[in-house]
């Protein structure tokens, strides 16, 4: 069903598009703004003909058929695999887990066998604290405000 109103939809845009270039246009375009009536501005009355008529008809028609598909499910479970592989390959965020107290090296989880302990990691090398800057020459140092 979906298919069968898609392609209805696609037939109806393409003729709407045809209907509405093969109309005549209204004449002047901007210029026609410089000054005169709004007749001019807006374009007069114009006698209803059957490209007019074809224009509305097949707008109504694009707009019910898009309303239409709108409500319409799609097809045979084509979007739900989709969605399927998607949960399965997107990973899981981990639990959160309550804060560590500060100063104190995470715990790895016991390994194995209650006998057996579990290896340790030797705690990472800080880095190398930052050289302090090298002071102005010509002059005693700064002193803080205050003092």
């Amino acid at each position: 069903m979906f298919a069968f109103l898609l392609t209805l939809l696609i037939i109806d845009a393409l003729l709407l598009s045809a209907v509405v270039l093969l109309q005549a246009g209204q004449g002047g375009g901007l210029a026609s703004l410089g000054g005169g009536t709004t007749d001019t501005v807006l374009g007069g009355r114009q006698a209803v003909t059957l490209l007019t008529r074809l224009t509305w008809w097949c707008g109504g028609i694009f707009l019910a058929l898009s309303l239409a598909l709108s409500l319409v499910p799609r097809g045979a479970g084509s979007v739900s695999e989709l969605q399927e592989r998607l949960r399965a390959t997107t990973p899981t965020a981990p639990a959160p887990s309550a804060p560590l107290p500060l100063g104190t090296p995470p715990q790895p989880a016991a390994e194995g066998a209650a006998g057996t302990a579990p290896a340790t990691k030797p705690p990472a090398a800080t880095p190398p604290a930052a050289a302090p800057a090298p002071r102005p020459s010509g002059g005693a140092a700064p002193q803080p405000p205050g003092q």
